[in-house]
Parts: C-alpha cells; sequence; structure tokens
C-alpha cells in the first residue's frame, strides 16, 4: 500500500479518494446580512449572491418540489461558505432542519468527478437522497447524514467552468482588504 500527496490510498487498481470538504454551509435569514457580518468578523468574502435562484431540475425527497431559495457564497482562505435563505414554507432540505425563524449549519459540500458513482455509494452506504437537482450545467444532491454530521451532505459535481468560476471567487477573496464591500458587483 502506498499513501500519495493527495491523501489516497490505493489497494490495487482501485483508487480511494478522500472526500476533501469544500464547503460549509449555513441556513439564515439573510444572506446580504450574513455576508456582512461574516466579513467583519472573519475577514470572509466577497460573496455572490444569487437570488431567488432556479433550477433547471429539482427533486425534493422523490418530489418535484422547489422552495424559493437564495444563496450567497464567498470564501474564507480555502474554505466556501455558503448561506441559504428561504423565502417560503415550501418543505426542503432546509426546513427539515429549520423553523421559519431559525438559523444554524446545514451542510458540508464536496467536489466529485462521477457524481453517479459517488451517489450510489452514498446510497449503498443507508444515507436517504434528500435532494437531487440539477442547474447552470452542474449536477448536486444532498443526502440526509444527520446522524453523522449533524446537517447534510451535499456531493457537487466538478465541470470545468465551475471549478473556474469557483476559482474566480477565491481568487476575489484573496485581493480582499477590510472595509470592502462584502458582496461582488457583477
Amino acid at each position: 500500500m502506498r499513501v500519495d500527496d493527495r491523501r489516497s490510498v490505493e489497494y490495487g487498481d482501485r483508487w480511494n479518494m478522500t472526500r476533501e470538504l469544500f464547503q460549509h454551509a449555513y441556513f439564515v435569514q439573510d444572506v446580504r446580512e450574513s455576508a456582512a457580518r461574516w466579513s467583519e468578523l472573519f475577514g470572509a468574502g466577497p460573496f455572490a449572491v444569487a437570488a431567488h435562484h432556479r433550477t433547471d431540475r429539482f427533486e425534493y425527497r422523490g418530489q418535484p418540489v422547489e422552495a424559493d431559495v437564495s444563496y450567497a457564497f464567498g470564501y474564507l482562505g480555502d474554505l466556501m461558505v455558503q448561506f441559504i435563505q428561504q423565502h417560503d414554507d415550501t418543505p426542503s432540505i432546509y426546513r427539515d432542519m429549520y423553523a421559519a425563524g431559525e438559523s444554524g449549519f446545514h451542510h458540508v459540500a464536496y467536489l466529485v468527478d462521477d457524481f453517479e458513482a459517488e451517489k450510489q455509494r452514498l446510497l449503498s452506504m443507508g444515507f436517504e437522497l434528500a435532494c437531487d437537482l440539477f442547474a447552470d450545467g452542474v449536477n448536486a444532491a444532498y443526502f440526509d447524514t444527520r446522524a453523522v454530521t449533524g446537517g447534510f451532505t451535499e456531493i457537487h459535481g466538478r465541470p470545468e467552468h465551475i471549478v473556474r468560476t469557483f476559482a474566480a471567487w477565491r481568487e476575489a477573496h484573496a485581493r480582499r482588504r477590510d472595509g470592502d464591500d462584502p458582496l461582488m458587483r457583477r
């Protein structure tokens, strides 16, 4: 057995990759206010806001139900921080954890190259697929891992265009200075 610098372990001709978390996400009352507070407190951001985000395909617990949500994405070092705000009471992976007026940690996420294989791996481990979606040319799925992580786990496809977007956001964070606007301007 040998271990390489990507923290992978080789077993014969099969690679068992460590799943490196790239994102922590929080359910909040206001994504813009949370971005401003994290910017001031930790130096996070700037944050890109996707207001009232819609997907191409969305299933919540096997049903085509999509809540009205807004997101803010920014970096703190190499960690992406996501804020989620739900504008309605539609059943969702967010309402599974938080009622109206509540907030807190929601999920961790990692990027995958073989989305379907990773989805099957988590299903075979007994985790329930809570949400499956396709948006902006990217597959994502959320598994109910609350018994292990205290929240959900998102697997997120890794197409080149999203890797470039994340790199641009990380670069914007590297250029950030105290007092800068906590929100990115388009």
